[in-house]
This record gives structure tokens, sequence and C-alpha cells, in this order.
């Protein structure tokens, strides 16, 4: 949960050194059938059902990061219009477009473009930049 709330994608069981010593012996023939992860998911086999195993890769999209409203979305607005944090990065034209309509300017994954442009500010700001 808090890599994921960093926005970090981290599989920490997998990062313990006997594990990676092990699947660097494995031949790689037997890990690249059935487009990757083939030893991973026949050992698994043995405790997680196979529904689980072979469905469809998914994602988990945040319902704050899709519709921006009350004081989230006023807090983006002042961050993003702040005079202080112009770093000549946005057009101001596309900028108000978002602005005049949040909830209407999605990604293709449904994300919150607003919200994206919200976030790559934060993380400027946060590295001094």
């Amino acid at each position: 949960n808090m890599t994921m709330a960093w926005g970090l994608e981290a599989r920490t069981p997998f990062l313990d050194y006997r594990v990676a010593e092990l699947s660097a012996r494995i031949p790689a023939q037997f890990k690249l059938p059935e487009g990757g992860k083939y030893v991973l998911k026949e050992a698994a086999r043995q405790v997680i059902p196979a529904e689980v195993i072979d469905r469809p890769k998914g994602y988990f999209p945040v319902p704050g990061l899709k519709h921006l409203q009350g004081a989230t979305l006023n807090w983006v607005r002042e961050m993003l219009l702040d005079p202080s944090q112009e770093r000549g990065l946005y057009n101001p034209q596309a900028l108000e477009k978002l602005l005049a309509d949040p909830d209407g300017q999605l990604t293709p994954l449904r994300g919150s473009k607003l919200w994206q442009l919200a976030a790559v500010n934060l993380w400027l700001s946060e590295q001094g930049l």
C-alpha cells in the first residue's frame, strides 16, 4: 500500500535475494512461455485458483484521481494558477479548458488529466524545480 501511495510499483516479496538467486538459475526457456512469469504462475497454481492466475491484467483506479471536486479541486486550481508555480510547462488555454470542465477531460485509462498536471507540478515543487 505504501509504495502505491507514492506511485511506485514494487514486488517486495520478490526482492529477497534468495528468490532473485533462484530465478537467475532457472533457464530462460522455462521463464518465457505463455507471455512470461511461467515458473511463478505454475508454482502459484499449487495454492491459488487458476481463475486468479489467468485473469486479464487490471489496474486499480483511485476515485479521487478521476473526479476532482470540492476542496481537492480548489487546491489543484489554486496550485496550478499560482504565479509562483509557473514553469512554462502548460499551455494556458489548455489549462483553462481543464479547469472549466475537470470531469470532462479524462485520460485513456479514465484518469483526470487535471490531477496528472497537479501531480507533476507537486513533484517538481518537492524537488525544488
